[in-house]
């Protein structure tokens, strides 16, 4: 399928002819929905820890006889039920990540890609390149092509793109290999210079 292409003045400057089978394939939910919350569980720290009752302090000596006293047998003042006592069923460090087939990775990433361009959410620029390192100029060139609110940028090796969009914002750089479903979904815009595009479409290539 064919994109326009155009320069920093949103004026167009030719066209892009890109893969139907990565951006125009169909938009399949159940698996940007399997996708995202593996990164989200993937993120998760897992670092929650207990004592359980061998690991708290306190004598392993029986607190008074077990008949005789009119009380409830006790074994010890270790025990879960008792203040101080360690926990029953001790929490320990964990890992929740796991990680989906490689088909449902890909079909997912296309998925989103495909969304955003069914959508007229995606604009492909010739380049992004910047003069200078300067926020507002970077601002400036977005109001001028039409991008407001939250976008994702994608391209490489571009540094002054790099600082400039640093301290915006609700705008994000990422390189053509680290485009992922999250921040994909995440975003209102996705603006991708012609190289990053065709980088973008590559990775599908190679995994074939």
């Amino acid at each position: 399928m064919k994109f326009k292409v155009y320069n920093l003045k949103r004026e167009p400057v030719g066209e892009i002819d890109l893969d139907d089978s990565v951006w125009g394939a169909e938009v399949k939910q159940h698996l940007l929905h399997e996708v995202v919350t593996a990164q989200l569980a993937s993120r998760r720290q897992g670092t929650q820890a207990t004592k359980e009752r061998s690991a708290v302090a306190g004598t392993g000596q029986k607190l008074f006889k077990q008949k005789g006293t009119g009380a409830a047998r006790q074994g010890g003042k270790r025990a879960p039920h008792r203040v101080g006592g360690g926990h029953a069923h001790e929490l320990q460090p964990r890992d929740y990540g796991y990680r989906p087939p490689r088909k449902v990775r890909m079909g997912a990433l296309k998925s989103a890609l495909s969304l955003f361009a069914k959508e007229d959410r995606l604009l492909v620029v010739e380049n992004l390149q910047l003069a200078e390192v300067k926020t507002k100029g970077l601002a400036l060139t977005l109001g001028v092509l039409k991008i407001d609110g939250k976008a994702l940028v994608v391209d490489k090796g571009n540094k002054n793109l790099e600082l400039s969009i640093q301290n915006m914002k609700g705008k994000q750089l990422l390189p053509p290999e680290g485009v992922n479903v999250y921040d994909l979904l995440r975003h209102k815009h996705l603006v991708v210079t012609r190289d990053a595009a065709l980088a973008i479409q590559s990775r599908f290539a190679e995994k074939e």
